[in-house]
């Protein structure tokens, strides 16, 4: 009986340490299967992300890249916009309005030139950029700036290699001044604000220039608001008034606008009841000028809802008749005489 036993209790400890060294490797086999799966989901994330930031990126390049073929086809560079527009279609074909654009490009790059007998070709005159660089000099040093912008084309036509790196600067001089013109003197602030970046396509904007284009556009976002939503247009024309208070569109400058917008914008919020929103808005437009009639009687009605006027407490005391008096607490009795001291309040005086 004895002999039996001790071989089947050995069998049964072989069998459980086998159990358990299979269940170690299963799990330590699931254990390397989630760590590679893991592995493989973080890297396709990561790869992922990669490739959208890459067409951000491309996507950017690519639409500058057609700003500047515009510039091109715009001072007749077709070869040099054909280029451009081949090499946006090469990366994304359905880009809007690249394939219109080399289709023009193409047509006007083959549009057949007249010509005439040897006999009757005249003599090619170079002298013709020389004088239309000239002239552009001088329109420039009188400030014309359309008439120099108007000359550099014609010089380009004539001899578009010309003194290239001068006359783009001479362009960006020109179209600066003329963009920062329109909007200062004429108040054409659409017409400033696409020659300065027509300039911008030949050199970076100096502080001055990019600040104005700025304040011009907030100037037309606040006016598309006017008389549609004054909160809109008090927060463009408040931007535009704190730098550029006089920038205008040939009705108004800005800070009329905004003196306007925030009496407007006051009215419509003593209608909501928002009385203190409304003060605030009124005192802006004091600061510019004196309140109109409705601006004047929203501004005395917030005060009296958001300021309201406190009851002045009393102090009751007993005066030498003996009858009780009341008088405000921010109001001292006279102080008596400093050679006769006062009688006692519990003595009444000698008739």
């Amino acid at each position: 009986m004895l002999g039996n036993t001790q071989p089947n209790k050995t069998l049964n400890g072989e069998k459980k340490k086998s159990g358990r060294g299979r269940r170690f490797l299963f799990n330590a086999l699931g254990l390397i299967i989630l760590l590679v799966l893991a592995v493989l989901g973080g890297y396709r994330s990561a790869l992922v992300t990669r490739l959208r930031t890459q067409d951000a990126v491309i996507t950017k390049q690519l639409g500058e890249q057609f700003q500047y073929a515009l510039v091109d086809i715009e001072f007749k560079r077709y070869e040099n916009a054909r280029q451009r527009l081949e090499f946006i279609i090469a990366h994304d074909a359905s880009f809007p309005g690249a394939q219109e654009k080399l289709t023009e490009v193409l047509v006007q790059m083959n549009v057949p030139t007249p010509t005439v007998a040897a006999s009757l070709t005249p003599t090619p005159d170079f002298s013709g950029a020389e004088q239309a660089f000239a002239q552009a000099q001088q329109r420039i040093a009188a400030q014309d700036w359309p008439g120099a912008i108007s000359a550099l084309d014609q010089m380009r036509k004539l001899d578009p290699n010309y003194q290239t790196p001068l006359v783009d600067g001479m362009y960006y001089f020109a179209l600066r001044n003329y963009g920062y013109d329109l909007i200062t003197r004429q108040g054409n602030l659409e017409g400033g604000i696409y020659q300065v970046a027509l300039a911008e396509h030949f050199g970076p904007l100096d502080r001055d220039a990019s600040g104005l284009r700025e304040g011009a556009r907030f100037y037309l976002i606040g006016a598309s608001f006017w008389e549609l939503d004054w909160s809109q247009a008090v927060f463009y024309f408040e931007q535009v008034y704190g730098g550029w208070s006089g920038l205008w569109d040939g009705t108004m400058t800005a800070s009329e606008r905004y003196y306007i917008a925030s009496m407007r914008y006051g009215d419509d919020l003593i209608s909501r009841g928002e009385y203190c929103a409304a003060y605030e808005q009124y005192v802006n437009a004091q600061k510019i000028s004196q309140l109109d009639q409705s601006a004047a009687k929203g501004f005395n009605q917030a005060s009296r809802q958001c300021y309201p006027a406190t009851e002045t407490p009393t102090l009751s005391i007993t005066s030498t008749t003996g009858g009780p008096t009341e008088i405000p607490t921010d109001t001292q009795p006279a102080p008596p005489p400093t050679d006769t001291p006062p009688p006692p309040t519990d003595t009444p005086p000698t008739p």
